[in-house]
C-alpha cells in the first residue's frame, strides 16, 4: 500500500469510497465534501491524502486549515472526511492515512490538529477532548463528545477559548 497526496484525477476513486463507506443517508453529502476540498483554493491548501494498493485508491482523507473566526489567521488543521473502502477496512489504512496526515500537519508550525468522531478510534492517535475545549467549532455539534485535538504548541498551554472557522466546504451545518 502507498499513501500519497490526492490529485484531481482521483475525483471519481475518493468519490466511490465515500459512497461506500458511509450509510447510504451520509454518502452522497460526505463524498461531496470530499471532493470540494479536492478544489479548496486555501493558504496554507487542503491536504488531501489517497491509500492506493495495486493501483486502486482504497482510502481517503483530508486536512484543511481552521481559522480565527473573523480572522485569516491560520491556526491548524482539521482532519475530516476520511474513509476506507469496505473490502479494505481493518487493515491498518485508516491509521496509516491519519498517521501521514499527522505528520505532515505537524511541519504546518499550527497550533492545532481538531477531528470531530468516535474518541475510542481518535484517541488512539493522540487527539483529546480536553485539547478541542479551547477551539469552539463553528456550529453547534450533534455529539459535542467527539470534539478533539491533538496540541502541536510547544510548552504554551494557557490559550484562550476562541471560535474557529473552517474552509468553505466545511462550513455547512449539516455537517456538525
Amino acid at each position: 500500500m502507498q499513501i500519497r497526496v490526492a490529485t484531481k484525477e482521483d475525483v471519481d476513486a475518493i468519490r466511490s469510497v465515500h459512497i461506500s463507506a458511509f450509510s447510504e443517508a451520509e454518502s452522497a453529502l460526505i463524498a461531496k465534501l470530499a471532493v470540494e476540498l479536492l478544489s479548496e483554493e486555501t493558504n496554507p491548501p487542503v491536504l488531501s491524502l489517497v491509500a492506493e494498493t495495486d493501483g486502486e485508491v482504497v482510502g481517503h482523507v483530508a486536512l484543511s486549515p481552521v481559522m480565527l473566526d473573523g480572522t485569516e489567521t491560520c491556526i491548524g488543521q482539521i482532519l475530516a472526511p476520511l474513509a476506507v473502502a469496505p473490502n479494505h477496512q481493518g487493515c491498518g489504512i485508516g491509521t496509516r492515512l491519519i498517521k501521514s496526515g499527522i505528520e505532515q500537519v505537524s511541519k504546518f508550525g499550527g497550533e492545532v490538529l481538531l477531528v470531530y468522531g468516535d474518541p475510542e478510534y481518535y484517541g488512539r492517535f493522540g487527539f483529546r477532548v480536553e485539547t478541542a475545549t479551547d477551539y469552539l467549532p463553528p456550529y453547534p455539534l450533534q455529539y459535542p463528545f467527539g470534539w478533539q485535538g491533538i496540541d502541536f504548541r510547544q510548552g504554551e498551554q494557557d490559550r484562550q477559548t476562541v471560535r474557529i472557522a473552517c474552509v468553505a466546504s466545511l462550513s455547512l451545518p449539516v455537517l456538525w
